[in-house]
């Protein structure tokens, strides 16, 4: 699926856990959300780079929401 296409939370799951074949645990996602919530850790400067600032900002929120789910 392209960036492009991920306009919801299910399409970024969908993106994540079948097209990528990454599984959304707890650990990994808490990672990704340090790492993107860092603005000046290098890997989130190439994603702002890469696809932009906004971008970044919904997949922090998607990544929230991940969380907020594993956590119930």
């Amino acid at each position: 699926m392209a960036i492009a296409a991920l306009k919801t939370y299910r399409d970024w799951k969908t993106c994540i856990e079948v097209d990528c074949g990454i599984r959304l645990s707890l650990d990994f996602v808490n990672a990704r959300l340090a790492e993107l919530g860092d603005v000046a850790h290098e890997r989130t400067r190439r994603f702002v780079a890469t696809w932009g600032e906004p971008h970044r900002r919904q997949v922090l929120a998607w990544f929230q929401q991940a969380r907020d789910e594993l956590s119930e």
